[in-house]
């Protein structure tokens, strides 16, 4: 029966070749190519000989190996495969029914036809699933070394951000906290972790209505919530600090806790500050000049009428009191000239100048300010300082600055002592006072931007820091000497020859 039913296949080669084609053709024209159908329904009338010949099912394995990289590259799935193997049978069941000649029982060798094609099927099966297998297998460990990537990089932002990124359970206990927020509230991950979120709250009632808030709006939406706001530090400080706050889902969607990304905006609120400052200056400026406008005028008139009644008069009396309104008439053209200076905008142009000048300028402007009725001015200049070249304004804003810090220090009534001297290669100048003086530590920081020892409000913190930068401009240098309730002196360093 075997050789026979290879006979009639023979026979019939081009007959079930054309057939089976065509159904291939209709059925996946725009799947398979021409020359991947041939190649499939030649391939498999030739191992159908075989099978039927010698039952030796594992002479298919690598016919069926080809078929599935033949089909997998056209992207044809199991059921289009249990599909494409039906045309075949159905073909041949066709021949072998109206063959005539055969002298077996049909229902015999379609038995056999359909045992053929079903253990075809169940083999290429089986490949096909062990392909799926081994290809989910491989996208498994694809996605698996893609999470530990993925792992790795967001451990390493984690760890290494300067942003605070904690995350805080339903039971509201910190689960998570990263170097950044170690760094912000000196709190380590081992004192944090477990610890109540309120760790970090003030110690005032809208704190812990402000965190009810967060946490109501946190369980109701799936929005991010941002927040500015006050936290606490390890050592007690209250920093400035905005909050993004988002719901953590649990498995199920329900709230699980929360995730927080702190920023310390301390160094933001200082610069809104300080430029709020500036505006209020460039205010203050304009406001002076326009003010000495205005007294400088008529302050001329009466100048000139006093000395024209001084040129006329002949009481010896009423000289002596037009001398002293001259004398103050001329004190206040000298306070309308120095405000004018002091209001207009700055040159950055250098200029060659004898730094005793610009000294004598800021002790003279700093004199204004109602705390110097109090405090003691003495200065000693050296008439033999040589000439620097540098920028005026710059340098005069370095002793404005020094000067006003030495106000700052002297509670109540107290003494500054300016000094200039120079040497071969620099000019010195020192400015001392007998205020409150600093510790070591504080000296240390006195020149580090927006580190400030007065209250809110009172300064920015970058006066000093500014005078340094420009000092250092100069080539020159800023150190102090200050003991605790004793009083400071700052020394200041600019070369003779400018390098």
């Amino acid at each position: 029966m075997k050789k026979l039913i290879v006979e009639i296949i023979n026979r019939y080669f081009q007959q079930i070749f054309d057939s089976w084609f065509e159904k291939l053709d209709i059925a996946f024209d725009k799947k398979l190519s021409e020359s991947q159908k041939v190649t499939f329904v030649e391939s498999s009338l030739g191992i159908l000989c075989e099978l039927v010949v010698t039952a030796d099912y594992k002479l298919a394995d690598q016919y069926l190996i080809d078929i599935y990289t033949l089909f997998s590259k056209a992207e044809i799935n199991l059921i289009e495969i249990s599909q494409i193997f039906g045309f075949g049978r159905n073909t041949l069941l066709n021949i072998f029914q109206k063959e005539k000649s055969v002298a077996y029982d049909p229902l015999i060798i379609l038995g056999f036809i359909d045992e053929v094609f079903e253990q075809l099927f169940a083999r290429y099966s089986m490949i096909y699933q062990n392909a799926q297998i081994k290809q989910l297998e491989k996208d498994r460990d694809r996605l698996r070394a893609k999470l530990e990537l993925s792992q790795k990089y967001l451990n390493n932002i984690l760890h290494t951000s300067e942003t605070a990124i904690i995350v805080i359970d339903s039971k509201e206990k910190f689960t998570s906290w990263n170097k950044g927020a170690e760094n912000i509230f000196g709190y380590t991950n081992a004192e944090a972790i477990g610890k109540p979120s309120s760790l970090l709250l003030p110690n005032a009632d809208k704190y812990f209505q402000e965190l009810n808030f967060i946490i109501d709006n946190v369980k109701q939406s799936s929005e991010v919530l941002i927040v500015d706001t006050e936290r606490c530090t390890k050592d007690s400080r209250i920093i400035p600090v905005q909050l993004s706050v988002a719901r953590l889902p649990s498995q199920n969607g329900e709230y699980s806790g929360r995730t927080v990304i702190i920023k310390d905006v301390s160094i933001v609120k200082q610069l809104q500050q300080q430029i709020d400052q500036s505006e209020k200056l460039a205010v203050i400026g304009q406001l002076a000049a326009g003010i000495a406008h205005e007294i400088g005028n008529p302050l001329a008139s009466i100048s000139s009428l006093v000395q024209l009644i001084q040129r006329k008069n002949k009481d010896e009396n009423l000289g002596e009191q037009l001398v002293l309104i001259k004398e103050n008439i001329d004190r206040i053209s000298k306070i309308v000239r120095e405000l004018v200076d002091f209001s207009r905008p700055p040159s950055y142009e250098k200029i060659t100048i004898q730094i005793t000048d610009i000294v004598k300028t800021a002790v003279g402007i700093v004199k204004y300010d109602k705390r110097v009725k109090k405090v003691n001015f003495e200065t000693e200049f050296d008439p033999n300082i040589p000439f620097v070249k540098v920028v005026p304004d710059q340098v005069l804003q370095v002793f404005v600055n020094i000067l006003i810090n030495a106000l700052d220090a002297i509670d109540g009534t107290g003494n500054v002592f300016v000094k200039t001297y120079h040497n071969d290669e620099n000019i010195f100048i020192s400015i001392t006072d007998n205020g409150c003086g600093m510790d070591s530590e504080t000296a240390l920081k006195i020149f580090d931007p927006f580190f400030t020892t007065k209250n809110v409000g009172k300064g920015t913190g970058l006066g000093l820091s500014v005078s340094y930068s420009i000092i250092k401009k100069l080539n020159g240098e800023i150190l102090v000497e200050s003991e605790v309730s004793k009083g400071s002196t700052f020394f200041i360093r600019i070369p003779r020859d400018e390098k």
